[in-house]
């Protein structure tokens, strides 16, 4: 891992991320990220680079210090911020304990900027839940009812890193406290984390179900019961189960 330094770093790291871009896919990025007027990522501003090239500058770029990953943090290029999370995924990987409470506690100070799905999605697990596996999640419990929209969806993402090595109950718990969101991005994700445990074991997701399903709004339930079989999915949306 190459340690870089210099004024100009961020000018460069930003110059060859431009390189990537494309005007059309700048356009089409906009609109699917609901940038205009009253959608979830009004005022975002996309270049057109993809999230392949954008990963593969990261790479490059994982030595670079945490002062100029906050300039990329700070950008209001959307590009830039996912730029630098997937820089600062990069150096978790590679770090020691200390290292990786460093990069956690930089990240959860810093959680108002990841302010679209993609950035948390990317992200969250791979720091948030990677860091906090085995810990105290008060920080996700935290950020569950949190005021700000993307500091709850990393609360349930980040229980993906748990649901990957088979323990559930943080997700369970923090999927009981969003089941009255009003925002769709959280029921997608909430929904999302529901049938990755299906995925793994189809009882505890159907328990959880089972107690729940009722009161969930109509899109968690419906990405939570995705694989199940035709008929099983009809009684859960006609409520018959």
């Amino acid at each position: 891992m190459k340690n870089f330094v210099g004024e100009n770093l961020y000018q460069k790291i930003s110059q060859e991320l431009r390189s990537f871009a494309t005007k059309e896919r700048a356009i089409v990025m906009r609109r699917f990220f609901r940038t205009a007027k009253g959608g979830y990522g009004e005022g975002d501003e996309f270049i057109g680079a993809s999230v392949p090239d954008t990963h593969s500058v990261a790479k490059k770029y994982s030595g670079i210090s945490l002062e100029i990953v906050q300039e990329l943090l700070d950008s209001k290029i959307h590009e830039e911020r996912l730029l630098s999370l997937l820089i600062l995924v990069e150096k978790f990987r590679n770090l020691d304990q200390k290292g990786k409470k460093e990069i956690f506690d930089f990240y959860i100070s810093n959680s108002q900027k990841i302010n679209n799905w993609d950035l948390v999605d990317l992200s969250a697990d791979k720091i948030a839940g990677e860091y906090l596996y085995g810990k105290n999640t008060k920080t996700l419990q935290d950020f569950a009812i949190s005021q700000n929209l993307w500091q709850r969806r990393i609360a349930i993402i980040s229980t993906f890193n748990f649901i990957k090595k088979g323990k559930f109950a943080l997700a369970f718990k923090i999927a009981k406290i969003l089941l009255k969101d009003e925002h769709d991005l959280i029921h997608k994700a909430v929904g999302w984390m529901l049938r990755e445990i299906g995925k793994r074991d189809i009882a505890a997701e159907e328990g959880f179900l089972k107690k729940h399903y009722k009161k969930m709004p109509r899109t968690m339930l419906r990405y939570a019961i995705e694989k199940f079989p035709a008929k099983k999915r009809l009684s859960y949306l006609k409520g018959q189960i």
